[in-house]
């Protein structure tokens, strides 16, 4: 009776530490899971979404447009080329600084999204320039004092018509001087679209002005916001 009643203590023993182990590998695996699962919505809910699609707003060139040499005048008074364009996103608008109304308010809503862009996740800069299609009334000093009046960090650039405009047109964009400039209070056509060029100095597309009955021909600066990080993250 000792014997059997010793191997039933053994094999209940041996069922103990049986169940034991086996809790312990279930209550390991379910850590495991749980810490899987963990992983899983920290994934989804805390790291950065990725950046997918096509943009919604933007009209991309059939090809990427290499900007031929140009040289033009900063607001700073400092040589700007093609080389200058390189190394960062310009977002390009053409006007000029006595432009009663597309102008500065253009100029006012990309200052507006100016802090959200810099904000992006992107290894190059993004950088605002206003290209002045009125060298007769804009000079250097005046272009300084227009767009640090919008924002210190703005590049304003201006030249010679000869200069101005194939560059203009390298661009997809245009301008005329329809009237004599005889006239103090001319006023100069010219597109209203907000052009991009890429870090490598070209011309990849352009955001085209809204047109709505009553309302000003200008480019969307939330439409500018929603498609920069798509634009950016497929370079």
């Amino acid at each position: 009776n000792y014997s059997s009643h010793g191997i039933v203590c053994r094999i209940t023993l041996r069922s103990l530490h049986t169940t034991e182990f086996m809790n312990q590998r279930i209550t390991v695996g379910l850590v495991a899971f749980l810490a899987l699962c963990a992983g899983i919505v920290g994934a989804l809910y805390i790291a950065p979404p990725s950046v997918e699609g096509e943009p919604d707003y933007f009209q991309t060139y059939p090809e990427p447009r290499a900007i031929s040499p140009f040289s033009l005048v900063s607001h700073k008074g400092e040589r700007f080329d093609t080389s200058s364009l390189k190394g960062q996103w310009s977002l390009v608008f053409v006007g000029y600084t006595f432009c009663p109304d597309i102008c500065p308010t253009t100029m006012a809503e990309l200052n507006n999204i100016y802090p959200e862009l810099q904000a992006l996740n992107s290894v190059e800069p993004i950088r605002i320039v206003f290209v002045s299609v009125d060298p007769k009334r804009d000079s250097v000093e005046r272009l300084a004092e227009y767009v640090s009046y919008f924002n210190e960090e703005f590049i304003a650039l201006t030249g010679e018509h000869k200069t101005l405009f194939p560059f203009v047109r390298n661009l997809g964009m245009m301008y005329a001087i329809a009237e004599s400039t005889d006239n103090p209070n001319y006023l100069v056509d010219h597109s209203a679209s907000v052009v991009l060029i890429d870090p490598e100095a070209r011309v990849i597309g352009r955001f085209k002005p809204k047109r709505e009955p009553g309302k000003l021909s200008i480019s969307d600066s939330q439409q500018i916001l929603a498609d920069m990080p798509v634009i950016i993250s497929k370079q």
